[in-house]
């Protein structure tokens, strides 16, 4: 940022001429040239940032935005929590990385994460540490699962996403990801999910009587199905990336009463659920069930340091040493961080904020049902999306971009999602202040009200 130009206050979002500001242009100027073409955040948010803290973060020419998609959810206590960073520095001083031998950080990290299961779970749940991404715990997960059943098939769910690895994406209801890449991982198979807004079965939402449970229920169950016991049923409690859907509580239920029946292992993806987003650590404990294998990413450090783990019942633990590796799996700063955003999230009821403020938003969005192009709001806890529809001569996804630009001039960032990106998604810290809620809402509001307008200009990115 130029020295003669006066920081804007970090607690008000404030965004100065067009975007991106000359500074950012040159950035993205620069990234364009010597970055490969699968970038996208920069093609749809068109700055290059300096700074964050707490809710919002600071480009490089100045401009100051809320920030309500941080890192993807990663950011659960928001950017540069200075209890987190100083858990971070101070461990960097003592060990940074250490494979996956037991040191003081691993050691008080899995203490903390299995102290957070519910209490039936803890004494019976092993930890396995993958490679540090979601995407890496989702190959360990059906690996692991194959390994203990000793069956290939897999049963995933249409709308869901699991990442962009080989196995992630096979069992990623995208299909234009997988087009690109023939020769995919075979035994995937999908059934509908239980989204009401596309009912899959083609039912009104009067007549549901949860329809695509049943199919899957009858499915594995009938002799003629064609899909022999398969090793493991993949589910997301909510759809994040598929639109910020959650499933009913009746289809979960069942789900898990399904899979019992068969021995067959149930996994919950909570890589963008889990660690608080949705009201309780686990979504999960939201549907009264007990999985066999928690796959969690994104926010185990609360400030975006890498780390991800499979938690699973000790009956599959039957792998072989070294079967499921990864070099960065001992990444002693996400650790001591993790341990610090635990102690942080039960001393200043975290979950509980999230509550409200998810209540609080459920009420500053609910009007805008009202409008003909908002197809529905929804959401849980932190995790909130408004899916728009089509219009005469204007499709639901250039719709949810115009909102997505309009919000990004006024000084807010949110992400878009679902089928055709029709849905604009915010995922805010789990601390989150009211005033900052209020604040986002407003300038989100405004901008779904003006959406059938045209887009407010960006610099185009090839």
């Amino acid at each position: 940022m130029p020295s003669s130009v006066r920081p804007a206050p970090w607690n008000v979002p404030h965004v100065a001429g067009t975007l991106p500001g000359p500074r950012s242009a040159a950035f993205l100027a620069r990234q364009e040239a010597h970055e490969s073409r699968a970038r996208s955040y920069p093609r749809r948010l068109p700055i290059a940032l300096a700074e964050g803290r707490g809710s919002f973060v600071r480009d490089v020419d100045g401009n100051v935005f809320i920030d309500f998609l941080g890192g993807a959810g990663v950011l659960s206590l928001g950017h540069n929590h200075p209890e987190l960073v100083a858990a971070a520095v101070a461990q960097f001083g003592e060990l940074a990385h250490a494979l996956d031998l037991p040191t003081p950080a691993k050691d008080a990290f899995t203490r903390a994460q299995l102290d957070m299961l519910p209490a039936s779970m803890r004494d019976r749940t092993k930890i396995h540490f993958c490679g540090p991404t979601g995407a890496n715990a989702v190959e360990a997960a059906l690996k692991l699962c194959k390994t203990a059943t000793g069956r290939s098939d897999i049963v995933a769910f249409q709308g869901a996403f699991h990442g962009s690895s080989h196995a992630a994406m096979a069992v990623t209801g995208l299909v234009s990801q997988k087009q690109p890449m023939p020769g995919g991982l075979p035994g995937v198979h999908f059934f509908p999910y239980s989204s009401c807004a596309h009912c899959p079965v083609g039912l009104l939402p009067e007549s549901c009587a949860t329809n695509c449970v049943t199919y899957l229920e009858r499915s594995l169950t009938d002799p003629n199905g064609g899909i022999p016991k398969p090793a493991a049923v993949l589910l997301e409690l909510v759809q994040g990336e598929g639109g910020v859907v959650p499933a009913r509580p009746d289809f979960v239920r069942r789900v898990r009463a399904l899979t019992r029946e068969l021995d067959v292992p149930l996994v919950v993806d909570e890589v963008q659920t889990g660690c608080g987003r949705t009201g309780t650590w686990f979504c999960f404990e939201q549907y009264g069930i007990e999985p066999d294998v928690v796959i969690a990413s994104k926010a185990l450090s609360g400030v975006g340091l890498p780390v991800a783990a499979i938690l699973y019942d000790e009956r599959l633990d039957v792998w072989a040493p070294g079967a499921h590796t990864g070099t960065f799996r001992g990444n002693q700063l996400a650790f001591a961080a993790g341990v610090e955003a635990i102690r942080i999230i039960r001393r200043d009821d975290v979950l509980g904020n999230v509550r409200a403020q998810g209540d609080r938003i459920a009420k500053h969005l609910a009007a805008l049902t009202a409008l003909p192009w908002v197809r529905e709001v929804r959401g849980r806890g932190l995790m909130w999306g408004i899916e728009l529809a089509d219009l005469e001569g204007q499709s639901a996804g250039a719709l949810a971009a115009g909102v997505q630009s309009k919000a990004l001039h006024e000084g807010l960032i949110v992400e878009l999602g679902g089928r055709d990106d029709r849905v604009v998604r915010m995922l805010p810290p789990l601390n989150v202040t009211s005033r900052v809620v209020d604040t986002a809402c407003a300038i989100l509001t405004r901008a779904v009200e003006a959406c059938p307008a045209r887009p407010a200009a960006s610099a185009p990115l090839s």
